[in-house]
């Protein structure tokens, strides 16, 4: 048997090269069959890479996981992380800086971006995170009782206290009122209000005392309904069954909602109390790849993403999951 030439060797031993293996975490496992179709598909549609999914429970699941992993020198080589979840890891160097591979991408994608949703990813301004699902707070409500009652949705503040005193009767409660810090910031900020100065926290400024006074006020009346974070099934069904009617949440929860059984399932924009001036904070999470991923691996991660960004795959993320597109034309 004749043996081949090195050449010919080298060749045909890269062809036949395993793809360099991409492992991916992330917390969306209400929709991880539709994660896992993505990464199937880049799989198929080129012969570089692997991308191997692994849904790690919630965001707060997944941060603990990742922490320990970057001690041991086993973290994955993609990582979705909150937004909260971010800044402290890009600081503390536990991120690889993408800013030299961003710089190579076609301009068009780049541009394709909201400046805010870019920046979610950016510290210092070098990049570390790269924008995938992005969400924004939202009114949902009892539509088959605020039609009974002869109401809409509201549309400021004020009007959602108003609606919820008519609405208090048989000890209905008609305001979910969550401890949750986002909500609260978009309450501030749809008043026109801040909860930060420059790099200092602005917590008793005008505005977070008048959301705080309101919120205070309704539950005292019975008009709203505190609930903390670990209440979500109770608070999703006294929603479902009447006993509350109006809830803030991210626009994302909006294909978990809906499949509530028992009542028609509205949603409105977030209150807006000062008309031109109100705002609300963007949610959501980064894709990021974790400090001493290889070069190879990182080339894969930044490849990945850009096949989630092509405008069909968007399209089919924001209709599986309601999450709002990072950018527009």
């Amino acid at each position: 048997m004749r043996a081949l030439p090195l050449t010919a060797l080298l060749l045909a031993t890269a062809a036949h090269a395993a793809p360099v293996r991409v492992e991916f975490w992330h917390a969306m496992g209400g929709v991880q069959g539709a994660v896992q179709t993505y990464a199937r598909e880049f799989n198929a549609s080129q012969s570089t890479y692997e991308v191997v999914p692994v849904a790690q429970g919630t965001y707060r699941d997944l941060l603990p996981k990742l922490q320990a992993a970057l001690r041991s020198g086993s973290a994955p080589a993609l990582v979705q992380l909150e937004f909260t979840q971010f800044p402290a890891l890009a600081r503390a160097g536990q991120l690889t800086d993408l800013s030299g591979r961003v710089d190579d991408l076609p301009g068009a994608l780049r541009g394709d971006f909201y400046p805010a949703v870019w920046k979610t990813g950016q510290l210092d301004e070098r990049t570390y995170g790269l924008p995938w699902n992005v969400s924004v707070p939202v009114l949902m409500y009892n539509a088959g009782l605020l039609k009974k009652a002869g109401l809409n949705a509201p549309d400021t503040w004020a009007q959602l206290e108003a609606q919820s005193r008519a609405l208090a009767t048989g000890g209905r409660r008609p305001l979910v009122a969550a401890a949750d810090a986002w909500t609260f910031e978009a309450n501030v900020l749809s008043r026109g209000g801040t909860l930060s100065s420059g790099d200092r926290p602005r917590l008793n400024g005008p505005d977070a005392v008048d959301a705080l006074t309101q919120l205070a006020r309704m539950s005292a009346a019975g008009q709203a309904q505190p609930r903390g974070l670990n209440e979500a099934v109770r608070a999703a069904f006294d929603f479902a069954r009447g006993q509350n009617v109006f809830v803030l949440a991210s626009v994302a929860n909006w294909t978990d909602a809906r499949r509530l059984p028992f009542f028609n399932l509205g949603i409105a924009p977030f209150p807006c109390e000062k008309e031109g001036a109100c705002t609300v904070p963007l949610g959501g999470a980064t894709l990021s790849v974790p400090r001493g991923t290889p070069a190879a691996e990182q080339a894969g991660a930044v490849a990945f993403w850009q096949y989630l960004m092509q405008p069909t795959r968007l399209a089919d993320w924001v209709k599986a999951t309601a999450y709002v597109p990072p950018g527009g034309p």
